[in-house]
């Protein structure tokens, strides 16, 4: 039997770590933009989809001016006759929860009060000491019959769209000084998103 060359192992092994280095980071950079195209892909043939039109991406379009043009009506002229409308689900119990529950929720996005406006740390425990990062949604909570002591926290979770929401006294909340969207984005990517770099982006393309 003939003696093994040790001498040529080391070479083959590192050439095989630099083809699996290689395909790594092959899937760091195609990953995230393969998942982004093909999320907003799927969005875009869903929405267009909701009118059946054969000329592809027709659909879509109809869907956004139809929707911008009841934005730019009902926030100019047609305000008054939402109300009755309003009036009426208010007395219907559970279309009232649905209805006030989901205007609520895109209010906190997108409507003149935002929610989501406020990171904050939220000491959990004292000792050991356990923090989790949140926003507050009410800074008073008397209106929901507790003392003007108290704040609603809601916490998101990671690699989810879910949360929960938590009362504490003001003096467990510690303001973060830093955008909402860098806190969300780090709390929903589990802690791997780094605020600093965005940071960094942002100054860039203002410079820019």
């Amino acid at each position: 039997m003939d003696n093994l060359d040790l001498n040529d192992i080391p070479e083959e092994t590192g050439r095989f770590k630099k083809l699996i280095k290689y395909f790594l980071q092959g899937l760091f950079y195609l990953m995230p933009l393969a998942i982004t195209l093909y999320v907003v892909v799927e969005s875009i043939i869903l929405i267009d989809s909701i009118i059946p039109i054969d000329i592809p991406g027709l659909g879509i379009i109809i869907i956004l001016v139809f929707i911008t043009s009841i934005g730019y009506l009902f926030s100019t002229y047609l305000a008054t006759l939402l109300r009755p409308f309003e009036r009426l689900i208010m007395r219907t119990p559970l279309i009232k929860l649905i209805y006030t529950s989901i205007k609520d929720l895109m209010s906190a996005f997108v409507g003149s009060k935002k929610q989501f406006s406020k990171p904050v740390l939220v000491t959990i425990h004292k000792n050991p000491l356990i923090q989790r990062m949140g926003f507050v949604t009410k800074e008073d909570a008397s209106e929901i019959g507790l003392d003007d002591n108290k704040v609603v926290i809601y916490l998101p979770f990671s690699y989810s769209l879910s949360g929960e929401v938590i009362i504490v006294s003001k003096s467990a909340v510690e303001p973060i000084d830093a955008k909402s969207s860098d806190i969300m984005k780090l709390i929903i990517s589990g802690g791997v998103t780094s605020i600093e770099s965005t940071i960094k982006n942002d100054e860039k393309n203002t410079n820019n």
